[in-house]
Order: C-alpha cells, then structure tokens, then sequence
C-alpha cells in the first residue's frame, strides 16, 4: 500500500526507484529520504519515473566525461527520460560529503538537496542565467521547507528567500 504522507497525498505519485551503487550510502542516506526529496521537489505536480543513482566519484567521473565532456567528477547529474518528468539522477557519495563539510551544512540534507536539485532538472528547471537559477533555487528552498531540512539558499548561502 502506498505511503500517503503530506508530500504525496491526494496527488498522482512518480515511480521512483532507489539504486546503491556505492556501499557508503548504505546507513548514510536512507532511501525514504530520497523518495521524499524527490516528491517534495514535484510540489505536486506530475511526475514520471525517476532513477536516482547512489553513486562515487568514479562513477560520476565517467557519466560527466561522457555526457559533458568535463574529466571530473561532480556532485549531481540529471539525465531526463522520454516522458516529461521522468529520468534519472546520478549523485557522488564522496563529492556529497566534500562539499558538505566544506560549506559547513549537514551531509544528509546537502544529499536530498541534491536529489531535489536533481529532480527539478527533470521538471525543466535549469540555472543557466540568473533569473532561471533564482526560480529554480526557490524551488528549492520549498522542497527542502517540506521535508523540514535547512535551505540551502538561506542568509549567506545564495540568492533565494
């Protein structure tokens, strides 16, 4: 039966399927955080499936070279799917916890900020100029008030409210 928490109540619910690909995130990210991240981000609206890829730096070394021609590894990538909404998103358990600790925020809600991030990509948000990325870090500053985690956005840390 599914959960009808605040986040997914009365709406039409995405498929999202968690894969641990990197042994760290077992125990360090739960995946019904996750899950949480990724409906808080859809603020109710449709949604299609959604892969989220638990991943290191290895693996997001390779998926950045491929697909952006950058060699290095980054913190997230979304790739979107045939239907609106849907894709996946593939996150590095070691760049997670590098920023984390260098921005002083907590390694867990810089992870489902990430996911939301991540999410909201796949929603057609971007931040390629300025008033998209202002819009887009509102949006996120909402998902992360739903599941009661800190804005990343907040006083000091970036341009959104």
């Amino acid at each position: 039966m599914p959960d009808r928490s605040s986040l997914s109540e009365g709406r039409s619910r995405p498929f999202i399927d968690v894969v641990i690909a990197a042994p760290g995130w077992r125990g360090f990210l739960p995946e019904r955080l996750v899950e949480r991240a990724v409906l808080a981000a859809c603020e109710g609206g449709a949604a299609g499936p959604i892969t989220v890829l638990l991943a290191d730096d290895r693996t997001l070394k390779a998926l950045n070279s491929q697909h952006r021609g950058k060699e290095k590894p980054t913190n997230v990538l979304s790739f979107p799917g045939h239907i609106a909404g849907s894709g996946d998103i593939a996150i590095s358990l070691q760049t997670v916890r590098r920023e984390a600790r260098a921005e002083g925020r907590h390694p867990r809600a810089h992870a489902a900020h990430l996911v939301a991030h991540g999410t909201l990509h796949l929603l057609g948000h971007d931040h390629l100029e300025a008033g998209e990325a202002r819009r887009m870090e509102q949006a996120e500053a909402r998902a992360m008030h739903r599941l009661r985690l800190p804005n990343p956005w907040g006083p000091g840390r970036g341009r959104a409210a």
